[in-house]
């Protein structure tokens, strides 16, 4: 379409998960009128936990969710590593109301499905944000034209558009060519455990993490403290399924998990038979371009993040404020060059945390001696805890406004 000379640019957001409505409501917050595209006929994606650090509840603040974030998160004490079959505390990094002090804004733990729902109920409560769902996408032009076309035929356009449509990125095999993720050789369990069913089993208030040969286990509250959510993840070439809802069997994982800590052993003798889920890590490695003329990527789309630094999530979120803050007050002449000013602000950090997510899952599945070393550099505070500053420090809201960014 041929940009209008002078006006505020509109906006065409495809994917409506968290990163896809996190850009839709931050992009709305900065004058644009936003049309989200979301396949699926109801928003609400499968339950699973997620830790929301302080470099994204900023950027969520900032959106005035606070309230409405606050009563449906559990706020952790501190994130713990341990070893698998004595349980032993490797290294412990407090959260809490330390968190809060130190980087202004809380962790929280979050049932995902709760995030989205927040998400959704303030881009329909936002007059500039229109949500399409159901809608499946047909064509995007190669070229960065900013136009979809759905299987009705209708053929939407606008300004910009924002592919926030996943690891499996429809906007970004457009965009730059087909290209197949990396099966990284991890196979993740997971599921969710009413917290009632788990009152023996000594669940601390924590982000836990259980390091053993070939596999690690996580666990830690949500919804207020009602759920326990867990993900085991283990080494496997047999098993190539990276939907998240594919069901497994709750006896292959308990046996995944014979002979750990029994904290381990209660959570996965009570996982429920019929919601245990299982499905393969992929990967890329990081993207040359995001962007394309008046198209760009956000999220997944362009740097899927395995779940080994709890950020991908997070990194969609902050993508969305920098994306926001880029196109502030630009017109549509500027779209191209506002979109390349977002790409170089973000790759080089989002870059760093794919490294550091693969480099983690190697290190959490260390095999002796190696795990012992391991251990003992990361007692020393040289682990978890030395990368916290760096990464929940990260403003957002300030990256793509700084004149010399």
């Amino acid at each position: 379409m041929t940009p209008k000379a002078g006006a505020s640019p509109t906006a065409l957001v495809v994917g409506g998960g968290v990163g896809g409505l996190t850009a839709a409501l931050a992009l709305a917050r900065k004058g644009l009128s936003v049309t989200v595209v979301e396949q699926a006929p109801a928003l609400g994606e499968v339950g699973a936990g997620l830790q929301v650090s302080p470099n994204a509840t900023r950027v969520l603040f900032s959106l005035g969710l606070e309230a409405e974030l606050s009563a449906l998160a559990f706020r952790p004490e501190a994130v713990e590593a341990r070893g698998w079959r004595r349980g032993q505390e490797i290294s412990r990094a407090p959260l809490g109301e330390t968190a809060r002090r130190r980087y202004g804004f809380p962790y929280f733990h979050m049932h995902r499905a709760d995030l989205v729902s927040v998400l959704e109920q303030a881009c329909e409560a936002e007059p500039q944000i229109t949500l399409r769902l159901g809608e499946t996408l047909v064509a995007c032009p190669g070229d960065g034209t900013p136009s979809l076309v759905l299987t009705s035929g209708e053929r939407l356009e606008a300004d910009v558009l924002v592919g926030a449509d996943g690891l499996r990125s429809v906007v970004r095999e457009a965009l730059f060519g087909p290209a197949a993720p990396r099966f990284t050789g991890n196979v993740a369990w997971r599921g969710l455990i009413p917290a009632d069913r788990l009152e023996g089993a000594d669940i601390r208030p924590v982000a836990a993490l259980w390091m053993g040969p070939g596999a690690h286990f996580v666990h830690y509250y949500v919804r207020g403290g009602t759920l326990v959510n867990f993900v085991g993840v283990v080494e496997a070439d047999d098993w190539r399924e990276e939907s998240w809802s594919s069901r497994g069997e709750a006896a292959d994982l308990r046996r995944d998990f014979v002979g750990w800590h029994p904290t381990v052993r209660g959570i996965v003798e009570a996982a429920p038979e019929d919601a245990c889920f299982r499905w393969a890590l992929f990967d890329r490695d990081p993207l040359p371009r995001w962007s394309r003329g008046a198209a760009t990527l956000l999220g997944d789309a362009c740097h899927p993040t395995l779940p080994f630094m709890a950020q991908g999530a997070c990194m969609a979120i902050e993508d969305a404020a920098v994306l926001a803050a880029c196109l502030a007050g630009k017109t549509c002449e500027d779209v191209p060059e506002a979109l390349q000013r977002y790409e170089a602000l973000r790759r080089p950090r989002t870059a760093g945390i794919q490294a550091g997510s693969r480099r983690n899952a190697a290190i959490y599945h260390l095999r002796p001696p190696f795990s012992w070393a391991r251990n003992l550099v990361m007692g020393a505070g040289l682990g978890m805890g030395s990368t916290m500053d760096g990464l929940y420090r990260y403003d957002a809201l300030a990256a793509g406004t700084r004149p010399d960014a």
